[in-house]
């Protein structure tokens, strides 16, 4: 074969190219699934804390309606680890008052085994006492 003919001979090039560009797209798709998760535990927080700002709207009879929030809040977001789901209730629990209910729980977006960021999702509702 003569070497001008080797030169420009191209068999391999798509093989190449692909082997370059691959670890770059699985990086991508990692990420694109760990926002995902870290999105989808999001929303779960805001619910919940939706839900135990809800309930503790209507508890404030109840014996200890701080608790029946963080209780409505935990059930609320069950498939978060409960370890770390952090909740408080504030509120003077007087009729026509503010009560606010917030959570946090911590996240970490993690790729091949390097944590890129991480932090605490937080999560605040506030509605009155009926």
């Amino acid at each position: 074969m003569n070497a001008k003919k080797m030169i420009r001979d191209e068999r391999g090039q798509t093989m190449t190219e692909f082997a370059i560009i691959l670890p770059v797209l699985v990086v991508m798709l990692f990420g694109i699934i760990q926002f995902g998760i870290v999105f989808n535990n999001y929303v779960t927080l805001t619910d919940a804390v939706r839900a135990g700002a809800r309930e503790a709207s209507v508890a404030r009879q109840s014996a200890n309606p701080s608790a029946a929030a963080t209780a409505a809040v935990r059930s609320s977001a069950a498939n978060l680890n409960q370890s770390n789901l952090n909740v408080t209730v504030t509120s003077g629990w007087q009729p026509g008052a503010d009560v606010t209910v917030a959570a946090t729980y911590p996240f970490s977006i993690s790729l091949l085994g390097w944590v890129v960021t991480s932090g605490n999702l937080t999560s605040k509702t506030t509605e009155r006492v009926e």
